[in-house]
Formats: structure tokens, sequence, C-alpha cells
């Protein structure tokens, strides 16, 4: 008797690629020197349980949605976590331009991550590498 298919759950061509091609992108962008001593940025992404439109106390939020950040300008405080949400179909991350001062890594659909923002007070610009007409600031004091 023959034996019933073994069932396994796998993402689809298109998915698969898109991850794959993200991940070989990133890998590239954090690998380059930036005038930075070729030290990559200070990455910290921890999956979090924050109900939606939750944010902690000592942090903030940035949801991503339709391609866009929203709020696309954010202020924090020195050293605040800031968790960021994808709403959308698509892999994003949250990355400074400039001084790479901080970054979210990937971030897949429906996942939500955290990093620290930067201690020092000022003005981060920061993009989504993978759609970098996606762009935000966040503002430290």
């Amino acid at each position: 008797m023959p034996r019933p298919p073994r069932h396994r759950p796998r993402r689809s061509g298109p998915v698969r690629l898109a991850v794959a091609a993200s991940a070989v992108f990133l890998a590239a962008l954090t690998g380059c020197s930036g005038g930075n001593g070729g030290t990559a940025p200070s990455r910290s992404h921890t999956p979090t349980t924050a109900g939606p439109g939750a944010a902690s106390p000592a942090g903030a939020r940035i949801t991503i949605k339709d391609f866009t950040f929203k709020p696309a300008a954010l202020t924090v405080r020195p050293g605040a976590r800031v968790t960021v949400v994808n709403q959308d179909s698509v892999t994003h991350d949250v990355t400074a331009t400039g001084p790479k001062a901080f970054g979210s890594g990937s971030i897949g659909p429906g996942r939500t991550v955290t990093f620290t923002a930067p201690a020092g007070p000022g003005r981060y610009r920061y993009i989504c590498t993978i759609h970098p007409y996606m762009k935000g600031s966040l503002t430290v004091r």
C-alpha cells in the first residue's frame, strides 16, 4: 500500500526568492565600510508581543503600512526601545542613513521587531533599504 504524501508547509517561489534576495542585499549592504571602519551598525531585533498601537513607556512605535512609515517623523529619548511593526505583505527594514546609528534588520510581513535608539541627541534619517523611496526620521532628545 503506498504511503500518503507527507504534509510540509512550504513557502511559495516568489516569497522564497524575495526573502533570499533581501538577505543577500542586506548582507552586501552591511559588509560595506560606509566610513565607520568596516564595522556593522549596532542592531537589536528582539521580537515583541505588544498589541497593536501599544508602545512601552520607555519606547515608541513605527508601523509600516502601504509602503510608508507611520509616523514618518518620531521623537524619542536617548536609548529608547523603538518597536517596528510590519503590516505590509512584503519584507521591509528600518535603517539609518548617514551615521549608521541603528537598524532593525529584515522585518517579514506581519512581524514585529525592536531596536535601540541612538544615545546621542540629533535627527537621524532612515529608509527601508529594500524600498529606498520609503523614508522617515527619528529625533533623539
